[in-house]
């Protein structure tokens, strides 16, 4: 079993393969800017993320370093690779591909936990269950491979619930994390995702780098600096000292599941959408943002702060008015997006992030400053 909280350099080794998936997701949304390419993208996203979320609670559980579990690590590595490769033809020609690498993916999982739990009846009870759902996830793909249209979308929906809505069936009480462990390796991908928002900024800027493009660079890496400000400033800190006092077992297990493995997959979905509206803005800075683009600036932007109100109210049961109403007034300039400059457009969801901030910071000063301090002492005197 593993000992210790640090997240190991194999681990964000593997993380690296998920930049792949998260580029992917948005190349996919930027060929297919429609409502079906939309609901494929999101659906290739969920079932990559579920199957990193399952090696975030494997390597909470086992040293993924130690003997022939690196090899078993690397041989994930290389079907998550294969998956992310076929995203630009998930849905066509390269569905059965994707299917069996995912298959991959989940097997070495599942094995892994299977030899960690040789042990531990109440854990080989929970891998049992993790085995039965990812079966049914993994079969529907490859059955959905041999479909199309609406069909085939319907597939991959249903195989994603089932698969990821497992847990809830056979419950939370067998698993084991590290809390320190599990919250950082969901901080670290959230960075990841915001890397994949600045890589978008580079991968739409035209040949001609001119004033508008760099404008709308600044105003790209605003956007990604008030997102990462407000995920690391507390709340992050906030979240894992939960999870760390949570009651070790069902308590713990639960809060992990819905405020980690759920509750963070919109945060990154929301950050991708963001992404690819950067990328069509540095593309064509005088031009209005078309529907999807703009959806997924202005939308994205508002899922991830719909996904930090549901975040808090998991972890503390407090409400957080000012961030879900930025939400939908983001939702609501949706149709101004289409109508201006799309670096109006970033331009303006800039500015909005950067007051909700400035308001957050005044508003909740001294609180901040106390909690802060809090966090701080209790990290010294661990």
């Amino acid at each position: 079993m593993r000992e210790g909280e640090r997240v190991l350099p194999l681990e964000l080794f593997f993380d690296l393969v998920f930049v792949l998936a998260l580029t992917q997701c948005t190349a996919y949304l930027a060929e297919h800017t429609t409502w079906t390419g939309l609901a494929q993208a999101l659906l290739i996203l969920g079932m990559l993320w579920w199957s990193w979320v399952g090696y975030s609670w494997l390597t909470s559980v086992i040293n993924p370093e130690e003997g022939a579990v690196r090899i078993a690590i690397f041989v994930a590595m290389a079907g998550f690779l294969i998956s992310s490769l076929c995203i630009p033809e998930a849905f066509d020609d390269l569905g059965l591909l994707f299917a069996c690498a995912y298959a991959v993916v989940r097997i070495a999982h599942i094995a892994l936990f299977a030899i960690a739990s040789r042990e531990d009846a109440a854990l080989r009870r929970s891998v049992i269950g993790l085995a039965v759902s990812t079966a049914i996830g993994t079969s529907l793909l490859v059955v959905a491979s041999f479909t199309d249209d609406g069909l085939q979308i319907g597939i991959w929906a249903l195989a994603l619930f089932l698969d990821a809505g497992g847990p809830y069936v056979y419950g939370a009480d067998g698993w084991k994390i590290q809390p320190g462990h599990f919250a950082e390796r969901h901080a670290l991908i959230i960075i990841i995702a915001l890397g994949e928002s600045i890589v978008a900024i580079g991968a739409g800027a035209s040949a001609t780098v001119d004033t508008g493009v760099v404008v709308a660079a600044i105003l790209g890496i605003a956007v990604a600096a008030a997102f990462w400000w407000m995920y690391f400033d507390v709340v992050a800190l906030v979240a894992e000292r939960r999870l760390q006092n949570a009651e070790p077992g069902r308590e713990q297990n639960e809060i992990a599941r819905d405020s980690f493995s759920y509750l963070h997959f919109p945060m990154v979905a929301g950050i991708v959408l963001v992404a690819l509206g950067m990328k069509k803005t540095l593309g064509h800075v005088e031009d209005p943002l078309k529907l999807i683009p703009a959806v997924g600036m202005l939308g994205g932007s508002a899922v991830y702060l719909f996904a930090h109100v549901a975040f808090r109210w998991r972890n503390v049961h407090r409400f957080s008015p000012h961030r879900l109403a930025t939400g939908v007034l983001l939702l609501a300039l949706i149709p101004v997006g289409v109508e201006v400059d799309s670096i109006v457009t970033l331009a303006t969801l800039a500015a909005i992030l950067i007051a909700l901030i400035v308001y957050e910071y005044v508003r909740f000063a001294e609180l901040r400053k106390d909690l802060r301090a809090r966090l701080h002492s209790d990290a010294v005197h661990e």
